[in-house]
């Protein structure tokens, strides 16, 4: 029996599933007194579009719109979380500036706030369409995001604002978040204003991890939009990049970008405080009108990181996900664009079999794509 069947084997025999939990790692934990130790739960998910079809189908009169039904049977898992991160690709320039989907988006208002209703607690702003709308679309956006009270970080209203690293504590574990992306589809920056969107650069986001750390900031994510659209493997300048940034000190590094879901993996960290980093280098759409094979699916990602508060230990305990799919189509809430948990494809009644086969399809394709490509490093 050869070592890569051996190695293949023991990888389908580690993948458990413990209620809707698919894990895929999980470490033992440091012998502790339970009241010394303390656990967080992030969940991540992919891409938040809103395409043309998508704001159409949620109109409930002229100007009145309604997210809320699309969000309806995956809200309680985003909501089973301390912290829940997305990154939302679209912008919201005013009714003014005509709604509109692909290629420059502006999407309604009511798109931000049913996204917070739904349990994001955190969105990340930086990507190739921040600029579909100018300076004024980011302006906009932001201020629709702090009326909502949905925190955020990638684009910018000011240098200030730019260099105010956003560090959050979560339940007594001071965690950065920073965003970065490739470009903004090559719609122009003002002059004398690269603070409105973080572009990728190893200078500024060397400084960026290295002012969390001198802020306190005990984890580091650093969210980043890069990569090939629809290339279910990380491309070359993904897996340098990624490189670069375990040597610059991250903790957890989140992919998007490419609209299908690319493998994750553990590192050895570089002067971070916890010893073992983790990378997906991309989630996928979570919600998009795109309805091919592999774009129709995304995943809910759970982070679960415990501290050693006797010796100010951090580690990642476990890593669990969920399997998400959009559906097209009627249910009790009319004609909408609805994320649900994959897992369940038997469960929902207005599901045609063809949606089951392809709900079905996009659970097993996630699954393969989050377990067995994945290398661990113990």
């Amino acid at each position: 029996m050869s070592k890569l069947f051996l190695f293949i084997l023991l990888l389908f025999s580690s993948l458990t599933i413990s209620g809707y939990k698919e894990i895929f790692q999980k470490t033992a934990l440091p012998q502790t007194n339970k009241d010394s130790l303390i656990t967080i739960r992030i969940a991540v998910t992919g891409d938040l579009m809103c395409h043309a079809p998508q704001f159409k189908s949620s109109t409930i009169s002229r100007d009145s719109f309604d997210f809320s039904p699309s969000f309806k049977y995956i809200k309680q898992y985003l909501q089973d979380a301390d912290f829940t991160i997305g990154n939302l690709e679209t912008i919201t320039a005013g009714k003014n500036k005509k709604y509109s989907g692909y290629p420059f988006f502006n999407s309604p208002d009511q798109y931000i706030s049913d996204v917070k209703n739904a349990g994001f607690s955190f969105v990340t702003t930086s990507n190739n369409h921040a600029l579909d709308r100018g300076e004024a679309g980011i302006r906009r956006t932001i201020e629709k995001l702090v009326q909502s009270n949905l925190d955020y970080t990638g684009t910018f209203t000011s240098q200030k604002n730019r260099d105010s690293i956003r560090i959050i504590n979560i339940k007594g574990i001071k965690t950065a978040l920073l965003s970065y992306s490739y470009g903004a589809n090559g719609n122009p920056i003002p002059h004398g204003k690269k603070y409105l969107i973080n572009l990728i650069n190893e200078k500024l986001i060397s400084e960026d991890i290295s002012n969390a750390r001198k802020s306190g900031a005990e984890l580091i994510v650093v969210y980043y939009h890069f990569g090939q659209e629809y290339k279910r493997e990380p491309v070359q300048s993904q897996i340098d990049l990624v490189n670069k940034t375990k040597q610059l000190g991250a903790d957890i590094i989140l992919g998007g970008h490419p609209h299908v879901i690319e493998p994750m993996d553990y590192f050895k960290t570089f002067n971070a405080k916890l010893d073992t980093g983790f990378v997906i280098y991309s989630l996928g759409n979570f919600f998009s009108a795109q309805r091919w094979r592999y774009s129709d699916a995304g995943v809910i990602l759970y982070l679960n990181i415990s501290k050693n508060l006797r010796n100010d230990s951090l580690w990642i305990s476990s890593v669990d996900f969920i399997p998400t799919w959009v559906y097209k189509g009627y249910s009790d809430y009319g004609n909408h664009y609805i994320i649900l948990p994959a897992k369940d494809y038997m469960n929902y009644p207005f599901l045609k079999e063809s949606d089951k086969i392809k709900m079905k399809q996009a659970l097993n394709d996630t699954r393969y794509i989050l377990s067995l490509k994945y290398v661990s490093p113990f």
